[in-house]
């Protein structure tokens, strides 16, 4: 009775030392790098609010809404339904979105794996046992007795969570659950924007496919108007020949093109999860795609919440940071707590008798003495891991805000340079017309029509490509700001609560 009463009051003595420090913890606090207000522009100097006109399409001016909020489904902005199919078949398909989703139930498995340390770990057994013992042991000289032996237990074993380090364990899987769930949500982010950047140069590539072969019809009537010249004597065979040389020059163009046009097409079909000679890619054309009028923008301060690889980043800081906190509680001792109840008998009979019972209850402590540097050793090395993924969070926030700055400026520019350009095809055009008018009237030599020719077919596509950058540069700004997921905040997946038995965190560093 007092070896019993005396064993009780060492595991209630532990037990107490555990719930008088569980609130200690070694994790020290997270370090967070500077980021800046919101009254800080994007951009270096006055932040652009409306881009310029130009006439044509996906000409008209945009206007920049800072403060305000995207839409979760950012790609619908462009008013394409074939868009809008395609980018839901992608998200549904795609292996990178489905590998990302794998990833976060890999984690969340081990989240829920490490949690279990916070509760008692119960086990049954059940031997049986049939044994012959010499009796020489004993002195005698007989030849032994033999004998059977039934037992059976219930045991229990709970590690106290003295100093907080299964709680950091478990935050440390919890932070990496948080990572996982913002892979997932960058993975989504990432596979839009290049469905939409692929489809826009499908449509791009198309347009000036289409404008290379107006301009080969072109050539190829200019051709037969130098013939008719040179037949009529107006004019020598040189110009006929650079006439050809300049209709083979225009034609070698075209490969190049349908060759890209194949190029984005099985992209799209690979962005979607599918084979490029299954997938049903829709034949996207610029003047299908609306270019978004008003475009909202983020303010700085929302921007470090609303970017999945800026918080991605801050998990691993987290989960770095629990890992220090693990490191240093190492110097410290280790508790744990077993129990055994049951019954052992030498007749099966006699198994549930309260003579045939056996119990135990062992608290056992274990305290590091020397390890030859190991242990200052593993907390360097976990303070210097979170050095690492500090600076990896330093650099991914640099990242975004040089995105978002870039990606204004370019909206301003490209208006810009898109006006500039409709401007020099007008020129082009209508100097085109005129010197085909004073060709044909023999007024004008050969060398000015070719030179027109050529400003025309550069002008041409320079338009073409200018549009094109207009619908991928606001695209990137999109993206850039994070897409618009929070909008819709039920559709992230929750993260792993934390258990509320032995897990509280701690109120004070010890």
């Amino acid at each position: 009775m007092y070896s019993l009463r005396k064993s009780t009051l060492a595991a209630l003595g532990t037990a107490g030392l555990a719930s008088l420090l569980g609130g200690c913890s070694f994790e020290p606090a997270l370090r967070v790098p500077h980021s800046p207000s919101d009254q800080v522009p994007y951009t270096a100097g006055p932040s652009p609010k409306q881009t310029a006109t130009a006439p044509g399409p996906a000409g008209h001016a945009q206007t920049l809404e800072y403060g305000q909020d995207l839409d979760r489904e950012w790609w619908t902005l462009f008013h394409s339904k074939a868009l809008d199919t395609l980018i839901a078949v992608g998200l549904k398909n795609s292996p990178t979105v489905a590998q990302a989703q794998a990833q976060l139930e890999e984690a969340r498995a081990v989240a829920r794996e490490n949690a279990s340390i916070f509760f008692p770990q119960v086990s049954g057994s059940l031997s049986a046992e049939r044994a012959k013992s010499s009796s020489a042991a004993f002195g005698g000289n007989k030849g032994g007795f033999r004998y059977s032996l039934v037992t059976g237990s219930l045991n229990v074993s709970y590690y106290p969570d003295i100093f907080g380090v299964n709680r950091l364990v478990y935050r440390n899987s919890e932070a990496l659950v948080r990572y996982q769930q913002w892979e997932l949500e960058a993975a989504r982010l990432t596979l839009t924007g290049n469905i939409v950047t692929a489809a826009v140069n499908v449509a791009a590539t198309q347009a000036q496919i289409e404008a290379t072969r107006a301009i080969i019809a072109q050539e190829q009537k200019l051709l037969q108007l130098t013939e008719n010249q040179y037949r009529a004597g107006a004019i020598t065979y040189l110009s006929v020949v650079n006439q050809r040389s300049q209709l083979a020059a225009e034609m070698a163009t075209l490969p190049p093109l349908e060759q890209q046009l194949a190029v984005y097409r099985h992209q799209l079909a690979v962005l979607v999860g599918q084979f490029p000679a299954e997938a049903k890619v829709p034949d996207f054309r610029l003047s299908d795609l609306h270019l978004p009028e008003k475009i909202p923008v983020s303010l700085s301060s929302e921007l470090l919440k609303q970017r999945p690889d800026i918080q991605a980043a801050m998990a691993q800081m987290q989960a770095a940071n629990a890992v220090i906190g693990e490191a240093r509680a190492q110097f410290y001792p280790t508790v744990k707590l077993t129990a055994a109840l049951g019954d052992t008998a030498s007749n099966p009979n006699l198994f549930f008798n309260p003579i045939s019972s056996i119990w135990s209850l062992v608290g056992s402590l274990s305290q590091p003495i020397f390890q030859g540097g190991k242990l200052r050793a593993q907390e360097a090395q976990a303070r210097a891991a979170y050095e690492v993924v500090y600076q990896q969070y330093r650099s991914t926030i640099l990242g975004a805000f040089e995105q978002v700055a870039n990606a204004l400026r370019a909206l301003e520019h490209d208006a810009e340079t898109l006006k500039a350009q409709q401007e020099a095809l007008e020129s082009a055009r209508s100097a085109l017309h005129l010197v085909e008018s004073s060709y044909r009237a023999g007024a004008t030599d050969y060398l000015s029509l070719l030179t027109a020719e050529v400003q025309y077919d550069n002008a041409k596509i320079a338009v073409i490509k200018a549009q094109s950058q207009r619908y991928q540069d606001t695209a990137a700004l999109l993206v850039a700001l994070g897409g618009g997921w929070w909008t819709q905040k039920n559709d992230m997946p929750a993260p792993v609560a934390e258990p509320s038995s032995a897990a509280q965190a701690p109120a004070s560093t010890s």
